[in-house]
């Protein structure tokens, strides 16, 4: 089901299925952000990731001698979540254990994710709390993907991403599994302003870690509008869109990272891996800013 957030000048949709964002709208131009899932290119919107964040060797993991199988970017988004806050400028939806999460995550929990609107920036807040009485290992994450462009006579190439600050950057390659892969290569050099352009993802995702920056804006350079991505807390960002000539682009802030080539397989060694205690909670907000 979708549920509405609105205010004067935006409106916001989420889905219940996944408490997936499917809809960021300026009103007064009619104007979409939110890729529309085509699903002849990529069908999902803005999915929310968890209880992992990319992909695991041999979409398994072990716990306590136990092993279990995991897909890539857990089973949240393909989860129906249930509304319990509902205010003209907030939502909130609710995870739990059942069943079919325990076979393959053993462990008791709650995922909240709450949205709210505040006039051009929508906050994204997840709230993880171990309901077991032992630690929890886990990790979360956001997924959003924006049309790019933004408006219908401009071109991909038109866009780029701003960060907050210099960085020098080098994106952690992925293997053809979705996997690290050990090497890395060089994309910044004491700059803020990466363009973009469809080859970048011939290698899978723009992996980053070790950010200087806590925000990233997309803009363009035939138009004032912006996207500001906001990740405090996050230590890991990745930037994707599917190979080829896609008119979107994935900002995705992220506690966690794929699994790498050789690693252990031990849900607690892994690197990015949360851990929350009993009866305890883990949150983090992200935003997104229409400027």
């Amino acid at each position: 089901m979708l549920y509405f957030l609105q205010n004067e000048n935006y409106k916001v949709g989420v889905e219940s299925l996944g408490a997936e964002l499917q809809h960021f709208i300026k009103l007064d131009e009619q104007l979409e952000f939110i890729w529309q899932a085509d699903p002849n290119v990529w069908a999902s919107h803005a999915p929310n990731l968890f209880p992992i964040v990319g992909e695991l060797p041999d979409a398994m993991y072990t716990f306590q001698g136990n092993t279990y199988p995991m897909l890539r970017h857990g089973f949240a988004r393909h989860k129906e979540f249930k509304l319990v806050d509902e205010h003209h400028d907030k939502l909130v939806f609710e995870l739990t254990h059942d069943d079919e999460t325990l076979a393959q995550y053993p462990f008791k929990f709650t995922l909240l994710v709450a949205y709210i609107l505040e006039w051009n920036k929508l906050s994204v807040t997840y709230l993880v709390r171990c309901d077991d009485d032992h630690a929890m290992y886990f990790s979360v994450g956001g997924h959003p993907a924006f049309n790019v462009p933004f408006y219908p006579n401009e071109n991909y190439t038109d866009y780029y991403l701003e960060f907050e600050q210099e960085e020098t950057l080098s994106r952690y390659l992925l293997n053809e599994q979705g996997l690290q892969n050990g090497d890395t290569e060089r994309v910044l050099e004491q700059e803020r302003v990466l363009h973009l352009n469809h080859e970048f993802f011939e290698k899978d995702a723009l992996v980053f870690k070790n950010l200087n920056s806590e925000k990233v804006a997309l803009s363009s350079s035939t138009n004032p509008r912006s996207v500001e991505i906001e990740f405090q807390g996050f230590p890991y960002l990745g930037v994707w869109a599917k190979p080829g000539p896609s008119q979107y682009l994935c900002i995705e802030p992220w506690c966690g990272i794929a699994g790498r080539v050789g690693e252990s397989g031990e849900l607690q060694d892994k690197e990015g891996i949360q851990e929350v205690g009993p009866k305890q909670a883990f949150e983090r907000t992200f935003t997104i800013t229409i400027l």
